[in-house]
């Protein structure tokens, strides 16, 4: 609840310093650059997984990370300072292979190799069992 605040008054506070339209093309070229980035790392992670699930690997890492992907994606194109600085953390693949990590972690993941006629079947609970 307390995000939203501290992104208007950052945006007012550049606003002023820098200009309405300056501030407006900022986070617009922030949105832009990190689509961009985004589309690239989610590529690279897509490729990844499908390396590993042809090889016959569950690809756990891969799923974590497109879920942080998606996370960033939702950061970067909305309006704010703060939002973007999280949303492009995300995107530096050390800082999100170590969320994922820890993610990961706390989840244990079951998967039964598929049967003739049905397609991958796999399941995820918490380290509780849940």
């Amino acid at each position: 609840m307390l995000t939203p605040v501290i992104e208007l008054a950052l945006l007012i506070e550049v606003g002023t310093r820098i200009g309405l339209l300056a501030t407006i093309g900022l986070v617009l070229l922030t949105a832009f650059t990190g689509v961009s980035l985004l589309r690239r790392q989610g590529l690279a992670t897509l490729t990844r997984g499908a390396a590993r699930l042809g090889s016959g690997e569950l690809p756990t890492t891969e799923l974590a990370e497109g879920v942080l992907l998606a996370i960033a994606g939702a950061l970067l194109v909305t309006p704010g300072f703060i939002t973007d600085g999280v949303g492009f953390a995300l995107l530096w693949p050390a800082f999100r292979a170590g969320i994922a990590e820890r993610l990961l972690r706390r989840v244990s993941i079951h998967a039964r190799p598929p049967q003739p006629g049905r397609t991958f079947e796999s399941s995820a609970t918490d380290a509780d069992g849940r």
